[in-house]
Formats: C-alpha cells, structure tokens, sequence
C-alpha cells in the first residue's frame, strides 16, 4: 500500500427559505448572506465536500455513514467539529492531510473577503498551515440550480500520507 492517498468529495444543499433565520455557514465561518443552507446539521456544504474527501481518501466511507441525518444527535451540528472527528478517525489510523483544495461553485456569496477568516479557522483543524489549505470558488455563468441562487455546491480534494 503506498503511503500518499488522493481523495475527492463533493456536496451540494439548497438555500434555506428567507424567513427559516438561518445563516450561510461556510468552511466552518458565519458569511453574511440574505439565506443559509438549509441542511440537517448547518449545511456548511464546503466542510462537507471536504469530509468526504478525506474519508474517501483514507477508505472510511462517507459522511452519511457517520453523521446520518436521520440521526437527531446531528441536527444543527457544527461541521467544522464533525470535521475534528473525522480528522481524529483518520489520525488513529495513521493518516495526516498534506494539503486540501476546497472550492464553492454558486454565483454568490463571494468569499474573497472571507478566504483568509476561513483558512484560519480550517487549517488548524487539518493539521497544516494556512497556505497549505486552497479556499477557492467559481461561478456556473449562471447555469443551472446554482446560477439560478437555488442553491451551493462544493468540491474538495486532499492528499494525506501515512504517518
């Protein structure tokens, strides 16, 4: 078995009507925003996609199979310590992230003023420096459910090694 792993994960929620009061929660940081995700826990879908990456990676599955939502002790859950739980699966199995890249696909928010807040609070959580966690988004030149602000999607991808 080598001792690098690729993964890849990719998540998607709806906005939340106006008047559900939730906020848009992304890479584990309130975004000003005039909707949240709608989502069992707090949708923060580019947490998701990034947890699914680094299951994937490391052959443990994928979130529903550890944070169910059918499960009620996840409803409105934080992501980012759903993020440290998994990240304490991968560490006892010997894994360490070397890098991340996460992007937000959707036509807005625009997270360029959010991107350093959001490294800061993700890095430390995956073990690595701020500059070896890419925060990223692009638009679909509004196509489809996210050019029509329907709603977010995220993809991640990682490279973790063997401790």
């Amino acid at each position: 078995m080598t001792g690098l792993r690729i993964g890849q994960g990719f998540d998607v929620h709806r906005f939340a009507a106006p008047e559900d009061g939730r906020p848009l929660v992304l890479m584990g940081c309130e975004v000003p925003h005039d909707r949240g995700l709608a989502g069992h826990s707090d949708a923060d879908v580019m947490i998701h996609a990034l947890m699914d990456a680094l299951l994937g990676a490391a052959g443990l599955g994928d979130i529903g199979q550890h944070f169910p939502d059918t499960d009620p002790a996840y409803r409105g859950a934080d992501s980012a310590q759903l993020l440290r739980r998994v990240m304490g699966d991968l560490s006892e199995r010997g894994w360490r992230v070397v890098n991340a890249d996460v992007c937000l696909i959707g036509e807005r928010p625009k997270i360029g003023p959010h991107r350093e807040r959001m490294r800061g609070r993700i890095a430390p959580l995956l073990g690595l420096a701020a500059e070896a966690l890419n925060v990223k988004a692009t638009t679909t030149e509004k196509l489809g459910f996210t050019g029509r602000g329907e709603g977010l999607a995220a993809q991640a991808v990682v490279l973790i090694e063997r401790i």
